[in-house]
């Protein structure tokens, strides 16, 4: 039997280092939450956010060039409930000086999305290149400003994105790595969220994946080398690997109707996983593990991240495997 933390035996990199592993926020208080970027996919986590977000989040900063965030500040806090006007969190428009003067940095900012009429098979990987010159930016700020809250990353791709910000915050400015900006806990990536409700909805379309339903699990990258399980139980290869295909070709099913696929993911992976980790309760994300930023279930606790542990089957394990390996060539 093989289990999720067999990938990181004999591991030799430099993420490894001695941390104390306390949770980069207190789980017992309302987080304040800033939010950088607001095009499809933030606009809809902050409306996410704001009306879920009562009970988890205190304020919610956001930060964007134009009206953009003026237009989210004055409709959102115009949102309320009659007669209770505190029960959702308040919007406030921030400075880039103060992107880092909260519990829960959200990274949602973007470039180089394709065209709807593009016929590229992976859009992620497109994003990869832009979008890292803009996580490097900001996690050099957040090395600068001492940050020390969670530093989520909802941008695509969302696991190699998470590694680049890690390694970029840890130079100095002679480009030498020295361990001093964000540790490796304080990095979440949020992308796995919206494949697993994805594999869902397919579940409950079709009775040969029910199981997935009680026992299944997600594994892995927001993409290509997704592994979807349909049951831990009784794992079956083949229902896996075409339930996984299907999660991963939803995205295509909703650009070939005309529309960019940013709700389900903005929602899933974002508001709902972001405030279930706020909660320290389970959800998908994507944490540190061994020599890259892996997706699987897991809480924030008192003493750090739990990622859940189950025995899984050798065929399982080596499609985790390989979905491993993969998110190592990239960086």
């Amino acid at each position: 039997m093989y289990y999720l933390e067999d990938l990181i035996k004999h591991k030799n990199c430099i993420l490894q280092q001695v941390e104390d592993r306390k949770p980069p926020f207190a789980l017992n208080k309302k987080k304040s939450v800033n939010l950088l970027g607001l095009g499809d996919v933030g606009s809809t986590l902050l409306i996410g956010l704001k009306l879920m977000g009562g009970d988890a989040i205190s304020w919610i900063g956001i930060y964007n060039n134009g009206n953009v965030a003026k237009r989210f500040e004055y409709e959102l806090n115009q949102t309320a409930y009659p007669w209770d006007y505190d029960r959702l969190p308040e919007i406030e428009i921030i400075e880039k000086s103060e992107l880092f003067d909260c519990d829960v940095f959200v990274f949602c900012a973007s470039k180089a999305v394709p065209a709807l009429n593009s016929d590229v098979a992976d859009v992620r990987m497109v994003q990869y290149e832009e979008n890292r010159n803009i996580i490097k930016e900001y996690a050099v700020l957040a090395r600068e400003r001492n940050f020390r809250g969670l530093f989520a990353v909802v941008s695509d791709p969302v696991d190699p994105l998470c590694k680049a910000a890690y390694l970029e915050s840890n130079k100095n400015k002679d480009g030498t790595f020295d361990f001093q900006g964000l540790k490796p806990r304080q990095i979440q990536g949020y992308g796995l969220g919206v494949m697993n409700s994805r594999a869902a909805y397919y579940a409950k379309k079709d009775e040969r994946f029910r199981s997935f339903l009680t026992d299944g699990r997600a594994f892995g990258p927001h993409g290509k080398d997704l592994v979807i399980a349909n049951s831990i139980k009784n794992y079956d290869d083949v229902l896996s690997r075409e339930l996984t295909r299907l999660a991963v070709e939803s995205n295509i099913r909703t650009r070939e109707i005309g529309f960019k696929p940013f709700i389900a993911p903005a929602l899933s992976s974002g508001a709902i996983s972001l405030l279930l980790t706020m909660k320290g309760e389970w959800h998908y994300s994507s944490n540190y593990l061994g020599s890259v930023y892996f997706g699987s279930r897991n809480r924030m606790t008192e003493t750090g991240v739990e990622i859940e542990s189950l025995p899984l089957s050798e065929a399982l394990y080596r499609r985790i495997e390989a979905a491993y390996k993969a998110l190592e060539d990239i960086v």
